[in-house]
């Protein structure tokens, strides 16, 4: 592997830079990232889909208090589960932030209600962020500067598709938007009702209102990838493991009951098999075999998504000296930006 696979550019900007840390789940981009912002003195942006969400914590992944508190977090807790925030909601938060525009003063809700010290990224700051997660298109609208149509939720309109079914409306989105039909898995239901809740109150498919526009600030795109197959099929075992161990299942019916079990986030990843559990539906052992397979599975699409993009620098995350090998990476990065 090159060292050189970034382009370094003199770039007149005031921002010092972008340092992301991707990869599929269950790969050590937390640890790898709280090691990296404790010796950057920098704070961490979180691009995970699930954890900006309140009291989705265990099934989430979330980082700890202890976490969050040796490396000061944002864009984690930053809405309520009944709520919606869109692709373009995030990258504005995200943009903001990493352009130094503080709207809330400074500080994050997850750093102020962790007790986190803000420290670094101020005004002026010459220490870049660090973009950490495995939700794909959250890390690509900030990398690729993703023109996103600001169309906000419609509740109404996305009931009446729900409604109708995902293959009926997929359907109706080959017709209406082929070209993003094509890059939609059949049964993606977010995205499908997304792509038909824009073309809907605009009249104009989506496929024709997006572009991109990178940012003019130095980005270096690190990778984790376990490549051996076994070992991360283990991390994943052992991962659902230690969610039951913390409570996931007590954390399941608190959200089941509190927020109603027709949620749609409780039906995503660890929930949805945890839920019929709860429900009486499935014995606890194939609530976490079926979580363990459908995670691996995760897994698998993510890496294939990432690895679409060669700027990434890739790294195996089960070498013993990964965080030694990237940090060197980075300071010649830091070096040369």
């Amino acid at each position: 592997m090159s060292i050189f696979t970034s382009s370094i550019t003199n770039y007149n900007t005031s921002v010092p830079g972008l340092i992301v840390i991707c990869g599929a789940t269950a790969t050590g981009k937390t640890s790898l990232a709280i090691a990296l912002g404790e010796r950057l003195n920098s704070a961490i942006l979180s691009a995970d889909s699930r954890q900006v969400y309140r009291e989705f914590n265990i099934g989430t992944a979330k980082p700890t208090l202890a976490e969050r508190q040796a490396v000061p977090h944002y864009l984690i807790d930053i809405c309520d589960p009944t709520e919606i925030l869109t692709l373009a909601d995030y990258q504005q938060q995200a943009q903001g932030l990493i352009e130094g525009r503080r709207q809330d003063g400074g500080k994050g809700a997850e750093a102020d209600e962790g007790g986190c010290e803000r420290r670094g990224l101020d005004a002026g700051s010459e220490v870049p962020w660090l973009l950490v997660g495995g939700t794909g298109l959250y890390i690509k609208s900030i990398v690729k500067g993703m023109k996103i149509p600001r169309v906000p939720p419609q509740p109404q309109l996305r009931s009446q598709l729900q409604a109708l079914g995902q293959k009926y409306c997929y359907a109706c989105l080959q017709q209406v938007d082929p070209s993003a039909a094509s890059r939609i898995h059949p049964h993606d239901q977010t995205r499908t009702l997304r792509s038909l809740e824009v073309f809907y109150t605009t009249g104009c498919p989506m496929s024709e209102q997006q572009g991109e526009q990178p940012p003019s600030y130095p980005i270096l795109q690190i990778g984790l990838d376990c490549q051996d197959t076994d070992a991360l099929r283990r991390r994943i075992a052992d991962r659902t493991a230690q969610m039951v161990a913390a409570g996931f299942v007590a954390e399941v019916e608190y959200l089941g009951q509190k927020y109603g079990w027709d949620l749609p986030l409780l039906n995503t990843l660890g929930y949805a098999e945890f839920k019929q559990y709860v429900a009486g539906n499935l014995s606890l052992s194939a609530a976490q075999e079926l979580t363990v397979l459908h995670t691996r599975q995760f897994a698998k699409r993510q890496r294939t998504w990432f690895r679409a993009y060669p700027e990434i620098e890739w790294f195996d995350s089960d070498r013993p000296d990964v965080l030694e090998a990237v940090w060197a990476r980075i300071q010649l990065f830091l070096q040369n930006s």
